[in-house]
């Protein structure tokens, strides 16, 4: 029996060792070597240094001077990270009508002279709830409300945003796409428009 016992309980010391003690701490040290800000987790400060959020994970914005993101179905509250879903309801609900519409005169009661199209993903929850990106068409339809409100000059703010977009994921995934909380923070940290006010 001893025979039996004594590699088993070596090789099961051995492999904790390895797999409980050493992977784990290679791997961490290569990740914050590596990729430092990915491994914490892709956090966003201001110009105060305060965390404001991370890149991956979408906020709520509803003042007219930021730009709005894709609208979130988490609970309690939108954006909610601890409970990442979609709202399930089907195209014919009419919850999900009612919220589309809302949605809609929501953004039109922020910009009654914008005539264009509310595009998609303006008005409706992703999968996730946490979405940070928008589309660039999303983007756009906002332009002329944020530059009457920050007194921004419109050709100058439709440059900067052009300038923001992230390409396809390794060039071939997704659509290009901008993210919110970077376009939020930016417009708040004045010296990005200092030349335009």
């Amino acid at each position: 029996m001893n025979n039996y016992l004594k590699p088993a309980t070596m090789m099961l010391l051995l492999f904790t060792l390895i797999t409980g003690v050493v992977y784990p701490a290679l791997v961490t040290a290569l990740a914050q070597t590596l990729f430092s800000g990915q491994a914490n987790g892709s956090l966003l400060k201001n110009q105060q240094g305060q965390l404001i959020g991370s890149e991956l994970i979408g906020q709520h914005f509803s003042e007219a001077k930021y730009f709005w993101g894709r609208p979130s179905a988490t609970a309690p509250y939108p954006y909610n990270a601890s409970a990442s879903s979609g709202s399930n309801l089907a195209p014919s609900n009419p919850a999900l009508v009612d919220a589309v519409s809302s949605r809609i005169q929501a953004l039109k009661a922020l910009d009654p002279n914008n005539t264009a199209p509310v595009p998609v993903d303006l008005i409706t929850a992703s999968g996730s709830g946490l979405d940070p990106h928008i589309s660039i068409a999303a983007a756009e339809y906002q332009i002329k409300r944020i530059a009457k409100i920050r007194q921004i000059d419109e050709t100058k703010l439709h440059e900067w945003l052009n300038a923001a977009i992230e390409d396809r994921q390794w060039g071939v995934f997704g659509e290009p796409r901008l993210n919110v909380l970077k376009l939020n923070l930016a417009l708040d940290q004045a010296g990005h428009f200092e030349n335009e006010r």
